[in-house]
């Protein structure tokens, strides 16, 4: 897992390398040290941030789907509010 992919995957959740740290009983430093590319974390440590990856990438599709649908009614009831104040003139 590259340095990069470590902190997106930290971003995505939302983490400050301490806490991402807490979730790996890693100190923040060696955080720091991974998303920098000077320590590796370890097989286990990368099985883990890979299961993190996919819970995050799976919350935000359904975040992206949440807030299509409420676009679509919001713009449903923007219509009806439109074509309601148009019938009244």
């Amino acid at each position: 897992m590259t340095p990069a992919a470590i902190a997106a995957i930290r971003k995505a959740l939302g983490l400050s390398q301490v806490e991402f740290g807490q979730l790996f009983g890693a100190h923040f430093m060696t955080i720091s040290k991974w998303e920098r590319g000077l320590a590796k974390p370890s097989p286990y440590q990368v099985a883990l941030m890979e299961q993190f990856a996919q819970t995050a990438q799976a919350k935000q599709a359904e975040a992206q789907e949440e807030v299509k649908k409420l676009l679509i009614g919001a713009g449903v009831v923007a219509a009806l509010i439109w074509l309601l104040t148009a019938a009244k003139k």
